[in-house]
């Protein structure tokens, strides 16, 4: 994500840490040649990444991909109850 260049558009965020913390920080923010802040800045936007990728992501075992496929090319045939519900979706939605 591009940094804001409008003054207006930056959004203020203040933590408090452990000195030691800091200094971890810091010290791999000097490795990498950067600030602390855009260290800061960088590392937590690529964990919230992370997280929301996790989130969103559906895994499944290889047996449960197989039967997801299955169903998927080789649907069952419609219950009665389906063919109820299909019926009263029809009614309501004329």
């Amino acid at each position: 994500m591009a940094p804001a260049t409008n003054p207006k558009s930056v959004a203020r965020l203040e933590a408090r840490v452990d000195p030691e913390i800091k200094a971890l920080w810091q010290k791999a923010a000097d490795l990498e040649g950067r600030t602390l802040t855009d260290f800061v800045i960088a590392s937590v936007q690529a964990a919230a990444c992370k997280v929301i990728e996790q989130h969103q992501t559906l895994k499944l075992s290889v047996e449960d991909s197989e039967a997801f496929v299955n169903a998927l090319l080789n649907p069952p045939k419609p219950n009665d109850a389906l063919k109820a519900a299909a019926q009263r979706y029809k009614q309501v939605r004329e």
